[in-house]
């Protein structure tokens, strides 16, 4: 063996021997040295917790709840920490375990508790008013897609809807015509009354509040995120209503737009109905649940796959 090998060997008994050594140190509880004679260091009386701890609070190597399930693995605890503001403790083992939605099968395909508003049939999950009555929707459906009426109003789910997560997909014509506002000019609007803009943004100069992935008249999205005009374009988008008191807004409404992998808004809090631009956006009270409309404004576009999840809160569980 060389003089190097025999001093590496060496080298790593002495590390080894180290590294044991705080492995018992890490393993007992850490407490200043007791000067010699002193007296001994007084207890905690029982069901008080460790200095600075809340009582029922259980430290390191003492009871801290933990629950087994059939198999014998660990499946929660009953004696960490409260987590603040809910009725928990971190890693509850009574805490309600969260309800399954299968993903779907392709990106953008539906989750299992999805509602489909559009599966490239039909449009009977929408309708449409004409001189104060309501009919079904009159939007030309083609091969797996249908296309703005161009000029025959706008369409709107039969079904209400509050807080929600949306998917849906459109396309601007292949085709340019028009510029600013009069190029592939659509909308969603949740609810009615606030609106994220559809519009041709690749290589079209318009004002930035209205611009497409924009929530109309409060803010341009954080980039333009556009295709070119003709290719597919996504916009998942979670919308959390307002809520109100009688006439009193309590909290806005907020919108989180995704357009085309892109994030171009993080929640922001919309400042009130939309459709205003000659007065400031104000808020009016309505119902807990409107439906979603897709706007007409005289240019042909194109959607498909529209598909809107309910949002519900956490700790919910799952239906039996």
């Amino acid at each position: 063996m060389t003089r190097f090998n025999r001093n590496a060997r060496g080298a790593a008994r002495v590390w080894i021997v180290a590294v044991l050594a705080l492995g018992v140190g890490v393993a007992t509880e850490s407490r200043p040295a007791q000067a010699p004679g002193a007296a001994p260091e007084p207890q905690a009386p029982a069901g008080e917790g460790r200095r600075g701890q809340q009582p029922g609070r259980q430290g390191r190597g003492q009871d801290q709840g933990r629950v087994t399930g059939p198999s014998g693995a660990v499946i929660g605890y009953t004696n960490l920490a409260e987590i603040p503001g809910t009725p928990w403790r971190i890693h509850d083992a009574v805490r309600p375990q969260p309800r399954v939605a299968t993903p779907g099968a392709t990106p953008g395909a539906p989750p299992s508790d999805a509602i489909v508003l559009f599966d490239g049939k039909d449009l009977s999950k929408w309708m449409q008013s004409k001189g104060g009555q309501v009919m079904d929707s009159t939007w030309p459906v083609h091969d797996g897609y249908f296309e703005t009426g161009a000029g025959s109003g706008s369409i709107r789910t039969r079904e209400n809807f509050g807080d929600v997560q949306l998917h849906v997909e459109f396309s601007t014509p292949a085709k340019v015509q028009g510029n600013s506002q009069g190029r592939g000019n659509s909308g969603v609007i949740f609810m009615g009354v606030y609106e994220v803009q559809v519009l041709d943004s690749y290589d079209n100069v318009t004002y930035a509040d209205g611009m497409a992935g924009s929530i109309y008249g409060e803010y341009p999205p954080l980039v333009n995120a556009a295709r070119k005009p003709g290719e597919w374009q996504t916009y998942d988008i979670a919308f959390e209503a307002p809520r109100f008191n009688g006439t009193t807004l309590v909290s806005p409404a907020y919108l989180t737009v995704i357009w085309n992998g892109v994030l171009v808004h993080n929640r922001r809090p919309v400042m009130g109905r939309t459709s205003a631009t000659t007065t400031q956006h104000a808020y009016t009270p309505h119902d807990a649940e409107l439906p979603l409309t897709l706007q007409d404004h005289a240019n042909p576009v194109r959607y498909r796959n529209i598909w809107i999840r309910r949002l519900t809160g956490y700790d919910q569980a799952a239906a039996k």
